[in-house]
């Protein structure tokens, strides 16, 4: 097995037995610090809550996005505010409270920000742009470009017709 895939299995394995198990960890100790009800009803609650602040934010990062497609200014931000309010509605609609906490704070636009920020550097450092040297002779630092056209012969006119 490679060690890509390795990380691949580890970060699945992390995502949906670790974080449930430390999630429903975290329920018990509300409940018994709380009660068993206020519990349940701060999941109910935090459901609804963020079912509501994921439709309000959706629908100002699609009307944001418009907004930029039509002026024309670059659209990667609004597209990436876009999945990240996505991905805050499954993550409010799922209960637990560390998915709840990293949720709600995918729908502010400040920490979005930091999160566009944490993405960028990570894809940076994961790919590496560089130029490639162009093919046949010159960089094209000393060319010139002649503008022309073909003009057909009259011999040749006079033979077409």
């Amino acid at each position: 097995m490679e060690n890509g895939q390795r990380a691949v299995i580890l970060r699945l394995f992390i995502l949906f037995t670790v974080v449930p198990l430390v999630e429903l960890w975290l329920f018990l100790q509300i409940a018994q610090w709380t009660s068993s009800l206020f519990t349940i009803l701060v999941v109910v609650l935090t459901g609804v809550l963020g079912t509501i602040m994921t439709r309000s934010q959706g629908l100002r990062a699609l009307q944001n996005l418009k907004q930029q497609i039509a002026t024309g200014r670059g659209v990667t931000d609004a597209i990436l505010d876009a999945v990240m309010i996505l991905v805050a509605g499954v993550l409010l609609i799922t209960p637990g409270v560390l998915t709840d906490a990293f949720g709600f704070s995918l729908l502010i636009p400040w920490c979005r920000r930091w999160y566009r920020a944490l993405v960028a550097a990570r894809i940076a450092q994961r790919f590496q742009v560089s130029e490639m040297p162009r093919q046949g002779g010159d960089s094209g630092t000393n060319s010139r470009v002649i503008d022309s056209y073909v003009v057909p012969r009259q011999d040749e006119l006079d033979q077409r017709g």
